[in-house]
């Protein structure tokens, strides 16, 4: 059983259209965008759905390093996440899924080693709303490098 959270936020977008090649709006009018499908091998022309998680879960997770971070009394001076979704065949099931890769970087007030800055990364994974609901769904790496 799932436990639901005790909600604080709804983000409400509404797409519109041919789903991929469509249309994607939120009910604030901050987010508003055309979609195409994305096209291995070739330049994007509009954004796509792969692109807005990869934004959104880098973003999630960067912010969970902050809180990680204080939870283990580690001066992070500065991070970034970067964040990259693929997406391709199942295979046997016929449909299709997501892989994800986090390459994240942390920066130390006095330097943070690799060792710590993998224990930051680790617990941000742990509490990171998105990686909670990836977890077990997709396959999820994270990368971490220092400096």
């Amino acid at each position: 059983m799932t436990t639901k959270p005790k909600v604080f936020y709804t983000a409400t977008a509404t797409a519109t259209g041919d789903g991929r090649n469509g249309h994607v709006a939120t009910d604030d009018a901050l987010l508003d965008l055309d979609l195409a499908t994305p096209k291995p091998f070739r330049q994007a022309e509009r954004t796509n759905p792969e692109q807005l998680f990869a934004a959104g879960y880098a973003a999630c997770f960067n912010s969970a390093i902050g809180q990680a971070a204080k939870q283990l009394k580690v001066k992070v001076q500065d991070s970034t996440v970067t964040g990259k979704v693929g997406i391709g065949p199942l295979g046997l099931t016929g449909g299709f899924g997501l892989a994800v890769t986090l390459e994240v970087h942390v920066v130390g007030v006095v330097g943070v080693d690799d060792e710590t800055a993998r224990r930051v990364a680790d617990k941000a994974h742990e509490v990171c709303p998105y990686s909670n609901a990836t977890r077990g769904n997709i396959p999820v790496e994270v990368t971490v490098t220092t400096g």
